[in-house]
């Protein structure tokens, strides 16, 4: 066995209704001023009183920050941590979907660093410390919990990416309750981008290990076997609890094991089109596994069944079985499937893959090289 490192978080506790009891977490911790970053929707739609609440009872003092948007702005970035600055908060709670646990884990650490966001960009180039962070995801998806990687929309459509140890929170608090109202649409895009995390990890180039395999197996389980009673019953509580847990295996996984080309090519999606995360990676995921299949077909045979239970666990053409799987998947749960779905042209094409091209750190871990020529197949396989 080759060597290795892995690394991940301080601790995870997951339990229905747990995010009532923060506050309790937060004495724990010795803080008395605290920065919630969460976004309008998350707001709106009331969950953050059960937390609220259970702060105010433990005596907790909270500041809000409940300007988070999709694919957050770096303006954004930086409001945030200028906030927990000036309330002279103590720790900082990410409370929501991916871009609300990626201001959060950025505004931690600007709250304690004097290096200035633009210069952290990349991998490991953040200095200095960050404020206890504690993060409670509302989807079963990002995984952005357990990662140190932050994603911030730098331009009009261009994404940097702040890649650090620094950034892995302190606590991760699984609370299934809070998923139970979760639409079906956002279920199977944040599942799938879920699934995504886990099929890249285990077929990485670079730091592909037993452990993040061994995660990525596990996520794929729990994430392939409830993802459809998730969609459908959207009450069942152990099923939303599978979930959550899934992606966060999965996230343990790719934090460690880095996603490729499924990335790459959905990150111009969202940028140029404004469509979600999720929804970006599920329409180009069948294309990148058949473009993988040359190099990768024995590693995706091992997955296969366990990714789309029913599949047969050997024989031949496993990754055309995988990604067909996943067509009928995608088909079933009622989410768009190619790309003219949502708004893209077909003289938009070469223009996004020019821009995946942009994504080197996610491509060179691709197991098959990706040039301009390959990327624009795969859009228009997609389209």
């Amino acid at each position: 066995m080759e060597g290795f490192q892995f690394q991940t978080i301080k601790t995870i506790r997951a339990e229905p209704g747990s995010s009532a009891r923060i506050g309790e977490l937060i004495k724990e911790i010795g803080a008395e001023r605290v920065l919630v970053v969460t976004d309008p929707g998350i707001k709106g739609l009331g969950l953050l009183e059960a937390m609220l609440s259970g702060l105010d009872d433990a005596g907790v003092t909270v500041t809000l920050y409940d300007k988070v948007e999709a694919d957050p702005p770096e303006a954004s970035v930086l409001e945030a941590g200028a906030l927990a600055c000036e309330s002279e908060a103590e720790a900082v709670i990410g409370f929501g979907g991916g871009s609300s646990m990626d201001t959060a884990k950025l505004a931690s650490f600007l709250a304690r660093s004097d290096q200035p966001l633009s210069e952290a960009y990349g991998v490991n180039n953040a200095r200095g410390e960050r404020l206890p962070l504690i993060q409670v995801p509302t989807t079963a998806g990002t995984g952005s919990e357990v990662t140190p990687i932050a994603i911030v929309t730098t331009g009009e459509a261009t994404k940097m990416g702040v890649v650090s140890p620094i950034l892995y929170a302190d606590y991760a608090m699984l609370d299934a309750d809070l998923t139970l109202g979760l639409p079906s649409k956002v279920t199977a895009a944040t599942g799938i981008d879920a699934m995504v995390h886990a099929i890249e990890a285990y077929t990485t180039k670079f730091k592909k290990n037993p452990v993040s395999n061994a995660l990525a197996r596990e996520a794929l389980s729990l994430l392939g076997s409830n993802i459809r009673t998730a969609c459908e019953d959207g009450g069942n509580r152990e099923a939303r609890a599978a979930m959550l847990l899934g992606s966060l295996l999965a996230g343990m996984s790719f934090a460690n094991a880095p996603c490729a080309a499924v990335h790459a090519l959905a990150y111009p999606i969202g940028g140029h089109f404004h469509v979600p995360h999720g929804l970006s990676n599920s329409l180009v995921l069948p294309h990148v596994l058949r473009f993988n299949a040359p190099v990768a077909e024995s590693q995706y045979a091992e997955i296969a069944g366990i990714a789309i239970p029913g599949i047969e666990a050997s024989g031949d053409a496993m990754t055309e079985r995988l990604a067909a799987g996943f067509e009928i998947l995608i088909n079933d749960l009622a989410i768009e499937s190619c790309l003219r779905d949502v708004g893209i042209s077909h003289n938009q094409l070469p223009m996004m893959a020019e821009d995946a091209m942009k994504q080197q750190r996610l491509l060179v871990n691709n197991p098959r090289e990706v040039g301009y020529d390959d990327a624009l197949e795969i859009y228009q396989a997609a389209f």
